[in-house]
């Protein structure tokens, strides 16, 4: 049973991250104008409520220097990164991945702009410029 479960749980995260993938940048940046209150993306993106989001996919948890993590995200952060799937699951409900977590945002309930806005933060790279 526990084999079945995590056979079943490994196959929805590769559908959640082939979804990710397809994602439409152009989309995702309007509706990360709900996130812009406390994250930034681009060249002189800074650190707000929320840490600065240049280079977020496919990087490890709690990188960005100076900024304050929950005890909570860092405490689980060892070896994790914000893969797509992982960000999916993130942006769908942060309290069900970081329970104790900062992030005071519900969630994007459509897998559709969760998608979109993986797609708009993964043109980004760690410096801010997206080519």
């Amino acid at each position: 049973m526990q084999r079945l479960l995590m056979i079943a749980g490994t196959a929805l995260l590769a559908m959640t991250a082939h979804a990710s993938a397809e994602g439409d940048p152009v989309k995702g940046e309007k509706i990360f104008k709900r996130c812009a209150a406390c994250h930034a993306v681009g060249e002189n993106a800074k650190n707000k409520v929320g840490p600065q989001l240049n280079g977020v996919v496919d990087a490890p948890w709690g990188r960005i220097e100076g900024f304050k993590y929950s005890n909570n995200l860092v405490e689980l952060s060892d070896g994790k990164v914000w893969d797509a799937a992982t960000l999916d699951v993130y942006l769908t409900k942060p309290k069900d991945l970081i329970p104790k977590g900062k992030m005071a945002f519900a969630g994007l309930r459509k897998e559709e702009d969760r998608a979109n806005v993986i797609a708009y933060l993964a043109q980004y790279k760690e410096d801010g410029t997206t080519e």
